[in-house]
């Protein structure tokens, strides 16, 4: 294998989809930290490398930033991998940028590191940064055809449950409102046991979606693997696609992966990502149904226009 191939190989465990889209140079010691913890040690020892001296590494082959490191080139690059390059080639033109905005004295383009001291204009704008990026990252990940797929079976869905716990759970109602509202029967389960009983009631023809960013909440999984057994057509939304859940869905569609930190819990950044599949989802089957859906919508929007009307008046 050439040199010039490893420094750019971005084979299994890349998101499809996210070639040429890399996380912005000054961001790198926030995702350093963020995923550092479910990093190897041999990772870890790259990842402090590249964040504690940029410049340095960003002079170096992936060669010479394994020996620096004292790990394998294949190391080097699963390390970029997972902090969100292509390849190792990408992180070091990121490198290369942080040093030059460090030699320039000018301070760096926004993270979402935030502090408990920082204003709450500063928190505004890295909380805007950072959900604009999982949306960004959300969208590149996103498999199309697997999309498609789960689009087409929701359309002619009999019937359509979601599970959903905790924060997965919120959006797991607002996929189920969302169809409600276009005449699809839907329904959300939050609760664990009255989601099994109901997956036991679905056949072939029905649809069952599971949310959960990890992709091994039980609570979710064990109804999913029911209906999958039952004949349903099975679709999993989630952060992480060798997870768990995958093993029972007939169709995968991957967010971003959710960067944690002590001010943010993962249930924030990752309920962006969920949101935006839903909104894809209802985007694409009120288009494939849009005869009937555009009439109910219509009709709902109708039957709720007079209690609008009624706050304006409280209101004025």
């Amino acid at each position: 294998m050439t040199q010039d191939v490893k420094e750019t190989f971005a084979g299994p465990g890349t998101p499809a989809g996210t070639a040429g889209l890399t996380p912005a140079p000054a961001a790198l010691a926030a995702k350093v930290r963020t995923l550092a913890p479910s990093m190897t040690r041999s990772m870890q020892r790259v990842a402090e490398a590249v964040a504690g001296d940029p410049a340095g590494c960003a002079a170096l082959t992936v060669t010479g930033l394994a020996e620096l490191t004292g790990t394998s080139e294949a190391t080097v690059v699963r390390t970029a991998r997972l902090l969100g390059y292509p390849g190792y080639r990408d992180l070091r033109l990121a490198l290369a940028g942080l040093a030059a905005h460090q030699r320039s004295g000018r301070a760096p383009a926004i993270t979402t590191d935030i502090a408990v001291d920082d204003p709450i204009a500063d928190v505004v704008a890295k909380l805007a940064c950072d959900e604009q990026q999982t949306l960004a990252d959300t969208a590149a990940a996103l498999d199309t055809v697997q999309l498609g797929a789960a689009v087409t079976a929701l359309s002619a869905a009999r019937r359509t449950d979601v599970y959903g716990i905790g924060a997965s759970g919120l959006v797991a109602q607002d996929l189920t409102q969302k169809l409600l509202r276009i005449g699809l029967i839907a329904h959300a389960h939050t609760d664990p046991h009255l989601a099994v009983t109901n997956a036991v009631q679905l056949r072939a023809g029905d649809v069952a979606v599971a949310i959960t960013h990890s992709g091994s909440t039980g609570d979710v999984i064990e109804p999913l693997r029911v209906a999958f057994e039952r004949g349903a057509t099975t679709v999993a939304i989630t952060g992480r696609p060798e997870a768990p859940v995958t093993q029972y869905a007939d169709h995968v569609l991957t967010t971003s992966t959710a960067r944690e930190s002590e001010l943010r819990p993962a249930a924030m950044s990752s309920r962006t990502g969920q949101l935006l599949v839903v909104d894809c989802l209802f985007v694409g089957v009120a288009q494939r149904t849009y005869e009937t859906a555009a009439p109910a919508l219509a009709a709902s929007y109708e039957a709720l226009a007079h209690r609008h009307a009624s706050r304006g008046r409280t209101s004025r």
